[in-house]
């Protein structure tokens, strides 16, 4: 059996890839179209520009030959002038399975300039026909932005669970159309809480590929038993741990955001492939404070068990100490048919003298991986 032995990142391939915006969740879909999410930008010129809290936009080629597209009929998701206070959902989670797109939105429990925000929930919307036109999760169109006072389980997916778990979410990518599936489920990641000691702990749940839209259907990791079967259970209360990353890497101003992962199943090796980040906290617990943290592991299944392959306790890409990288994602469409190179996305958050952040952006990488 191959397996990834460890990663390096090819410095001299960065390519910035322009826009505005950041967290660039991605999926690739049946029309050969990797879609991608935008957070909190402009998105790119020479096509309409607002200020987004949230965006989809469908990216055709490879790099370095890589053309972004805007969706005419993604629903405006705009942050008020002067505030950015009016909706704040973040696309995060994103999949295409079939000629549709589901998206999972966050939502924090209030306005950034109220005390302790934090993100408690996840709306779902989708699109049956690759971002043409979207629909909420019950089906009605349009798609309706809730007010901060009339959210709740009644029209969120996921709303002030047990410890805010399932409120930042991650889907598996498998493949172009989710083809390399076998077992008929969708897996979802995300962070079990929003403090040190729970967000840097991994929880995870699966759906029937059919029943994405019924809340009812999801099944919530519990444990993997010593002789490899793993037990679920439809109550998220019995959820339990599939991996804890270290610890000391999570913000404790503006609102608790690291450990936010990206997974991919890796077809040339049989394996799962998860990259994921630490906030590289200042003295007083401020985010974007100094360098973050990188990681990469590997999993037999998507529920692990992960073995880390690659660590960085001081990412800096291009070898720039002033980086603040961060939401690393791997692109699924850009993973070489032989396993040995893929592309890796993220957004840099540093503030550049005279240009405020000029890397706040589409920035990605080559990654070379060894396989033995």
């Amino acid at each position: 059996m191959t397996a990834i032995k460890k990663l390096r990142r090819l410095e001299g391939t960065t390519l910035r890839l322009g826009g505005v915006g950041d967290n660039w969740h991605m999926t690739w879909a049946d029309d050969d179209a990797q879609y991608i999410s935008l957070c909190d930008g402009r998105g790119w010129p020479g096509m309409p520009q607002a200020e987004y809290n949230s965006r989809a936009y469908a990216t055709n080629g490879v790099p370095p030959d890589v053309h972004f597209e805007y969706l005419l009929g993604y629903p405006e998701l705009l942050n008020h002038p002067g505030t950015r206070e009016i909706s704040r959902y973040y696309n995060f989670g994103i999949l295409a399975l079939d000629g549709h797109l589901y998206q999972f939105l966050s939502t924090p429990n209030n306005p950034f300039t109220m005390p302790k925000p934090r993100f408690v929930g996840a709306k779902l919307i989708t699109s049956p026909d690759n971002g043409l036109t979207w629909r909420n999760q019950d089906g009605s169109t349009p798609v309706v932005w809730e007010a901060w006072e009339d959210r709740s389980r009644d029209n969120m997916f996921f709303f002030e669970e047990p410890g805010d778990t399932f409120s930042l979410l991650t889907v598996l990518q498998m493949g172009r159309n989710y083809e390399h599936n076998t077992d008929g489920y969708v897996y979802v990641y995300a962070p079990n809480g929003n403090s040190e000691g729970t967000m840097n702990q991994l929880v995870m749940c699966r759906v029937p590929k059919g029943r994405i839209l019924d809340r009812s259907a999801y099944e919530f990791f519990v444990v993997q038993r010593k002789d490899g079967g793993v037990e679920w259970s439809t109550r998220i209360e019995d959820r339990g741990l599939v991996h804890t990353f270290p610890s000391g890497w999570v913000n404790r101003s503006i609102h608790p955001y690291a450990w936010h992962p990206s997974v991919v199943y890796y077809a040339a090796t049989d394996q799962y492939l998860m990259a994921n980040w630490g906030m590289g906290c200042g003295p007083g617990g401020e985010w974007f404070g100094k360098p973050s943290y990188l990681g990469f592991w590997t999993a037999p299944k998507p529920w692990g068990p992960w073995t880390q392959v690659h660590e960085e306790t001081a990412w800096t890409p291009n070898d720039d100490p002033a980086a603040r990288a961060y939401q690393p994602q791997i692109a699924p469409k850009w993973i070489a048919d032989d396993g040995r190179t893929f592309w890796l996305v993220w957004t840099d958050f540093q503030e550049v003298e005279g240009a405020g952040r000029l890397y706040y952006a589409f920035n990605t990488q080559r990654v070379a991986v060894s396989i033995d």
